[in-house]
C-alpha cells in the first residue's frame, strides 16, 4: 500500500520499557513523566519534518496487571491476555497522546495526535501454540503453579531456580487489521499510535470472525510487519542504547554506526546479539529491509533526531 505524501513516514517502535526508567519509579505518574520525555523526542522529528506512527512495548505494563489480577484473584475475575493488550494500548495510549498534544502547543505544530486500539491476526495453526515459550506474570511456588496449571490451564515452567513461572505463545504476527485505517489517518495528517504491544492477538475462525487469544507478539515484528506493509520511509527502533554494538559489555566492543544485511547476519549467526535484548530487534529490522522496507535506524530515544542526522545510532540498509 503506497502512502502518498511530501513529508516523509517513519514507524517508530518505542520500548514499554521506555516508561519505566528505574526500580521504583512505577508509578503511573513516574510513566507519564517519562512518556513526556520520550515524546517529546518524537516531536521534535515531526518538527524536522516527518510524519510518524508510533509503536510501543507494554511487557512491564501488562505485568502490573496481570499481577493485580493474582492479588485480586480471590473475589474477582482473572484478565485474558488480550484484554491486557487492549487495557494497555488505551493507558499508554493515553500518555502518549496527551503528552504529544501538549508538546504540540508548546513547539505551535498544527497536528493531533491518536490511538487506535489495533488488533493483530495471527494463525491459529502456528506451531508457538503447541510449544508456549514467552514467561510472563510475577513467580510463583511450584504448589501454586500447580493450582493455576490445573485451574486455568496454564503451561507452567520452573525458570533455573527462581521460581516457577506462566509461560504462553508468541506467534508470528501475519496481518494489521487496522492498518488501513492508520494509514488514512497518517495520510491526513494525524500523529497516530497503534500497534502497542504488538497488537492485540486475535485468530480467525472458521466462519471469518475475529477472536482474542492468550497469547503476546513481539512488538518490533508487528511494527516491522507495519513499516514493510505501508512502505514507510523509515522503520525506528528506540532501545536503551545509543548503538548497536558487537562484543557488548567486553573490554573490545565496538560501537557500529552502519550495518548491511549482510553483516547481520554474519553477526547474528556468530551470537553477537543478545537474545532477549539486541536480538529480536535485529530479527525485526531484518524482516522489514527482506519485504522491501527501505532503511531502518536503532537508537536510544533521547537520541533519535541526532541520529536521524547522521550523528550517532546504527543504521541498517539492505
Amino acid at each position: 500500500m503506497n502512502v502518498e505524501s511530501k513529508r516523509k513516514l517513519a514507524v517508530i517502535a518505542v520500548g514499554g520499557n521506555a516508561l519505566i526508567r528505574e526500580k521504583g519509579k512505577e508509578s503511573l505518574p513516574d510513566q507519564y513523566a517519562a512518556a513526556c520525555d520520550a515524546m517529546q523526542h518524537v516531536a521534535s522529528i515531526i518538527q524536522a519534518g516527518w510524519d510518524v506512527i508510533i509503536t510501543h512495548g507494554n511487557g512491564p505494563q501488562v505485568g502490573f496487571i496481570l499481577r493485580r489480577s493474582e492479588l485480586t484473584d480471590h473475589e474477582l475475575f482473572n484478565i485474558s491476555l488480550d484484554f491486557c493488550g487492549s487495557d494497555t494500548q488505551g493507558s499508554i495510549g493515553y500518555m502518549f497522546q496527551m503528552a504529544l498534544i501538549n508538546e504540540f502547543g508548546r513547539l505551535g505544530i498544527k497536528k493531533q495526535a491518536l490511538t487506535i486500539v489495533t488488533q493483530t491476526v495471527v494463525d491459529k495453526e502456528d506451531p508457538a501454540f503447541s510449544h508456549p515459550s514467552k514467561p510472563i506474570g510475577s513467580f510463583m511456588d511450584e504448589t501454586t503453579a500447580a493450582v493455576h496449571r490445573n485451574k486455568d490451564g496454564w503451561t507452567v515452567v520452573e525458570d533455573a531456580g527462581r521460581g516457577w513461572r506462566r509461560v504462553v505463545p508468541s506467534p508470528a504476527p501475519i496481518r494489521i487489521v487496522q492498518q488501513d485505517a492508520i494509514v488514512t489517518l497518517a495520510q491526513a495528517g494525524f500523529t497516530v499510535i497503534g500497534v502497542g504491544g504488538g497488537g492485540i492477538p486475535v485468530i480467525e475462525n472458521e466462519r471469518g470472525e475475529l477472536v482474542g487469544v492468550d497469547a503476546v507478539i513481539d512488538k518490533d515484528l508487528a511494527s516491522a510487519l507495519l513499516a514493510y506493509s505501508i512502505q514507510a520511509d523509515l522503520f525506528l527502533i528506540s532501545t536503551e542504547v545509543e548503538k548497536v554494538a558487537v562484543n557488548f559489555n567486553k573490554s573490545n566492543v565496538q560501537w557500529l554506526d552502519s550495518l548491511t544485511m549482510a553483516e547481520v547476519k554474519k553477526y547474528m549467526a556468530e551470537g553477537q546479539f543478545g537474545k532477549g535484548s539486541m536480538e529480536p530487534k535485529i530479527k525485526a529490522v531484518l524482516n522489514y529491509l527482506e519485504h522491501g522496507g527501505k532503511r531502518a535506524l536503532i537508537t536510544n530515544t533521547e537520541n533519535m533526531l541526532r541520529a536521524l542526522n547522521g550523528e550517532t545510532g546504527t543504521w541498517i540498509i539492505s
